[in-house]
């Protein structure tokens, strides 16, 4: 007859998830992924908690006649700066969680961060 979960044991192992998980977040904060779009002339700086640093124009992409091309290569740098971090941090956090954060894993616990 299998023996019942040891439920003490449990709750250390997802105590320590927890406190893993929140240094993990914490440590994204420092991380930084770069992207650029129209061939570098645009490079957006994002932080892995999502928190865009910086924003680099090349003074070439600037056109007075054309703004719109410059804003559509700004959205496109950011989106992916963004899309970047966003991989980043499931990457960090997922080494945390062994891939328990998402559908059916702890996220239906309704615990803090997951």
């Amino acid at each position: 007859m299998p023996q019942p979960p040891n439920m003490q044991n449990m709750l250390k192992q997802v105590q320590k998830m927890q406190q893993d998980m929140m240094a993990a977040q914490e440590a994204l904060k420092d991380e930084v992924v770069e992207a650029s779009a129209g061939g570098g002339m645009v490079k957006v700086r994002v932080t892995g908690d999502l928190v865009v640093k910086d924003i680099r124009i090349d003074p070439e992409a600037v056109d007075p006649d054309d703004v719109e091309l410059l804003q559509d290569t700004i959205l496109a740098a950011t989106n992916e700066a963004l899309r970047a971090a966003q991989e980043l941090a499931a990457e960090k956090l997922g080494a945390v969680t062994g891939g328990l954060g998402g559908a059916g894993g702890l996220g239906g616990l309704g615990l803090p961060g997951f």
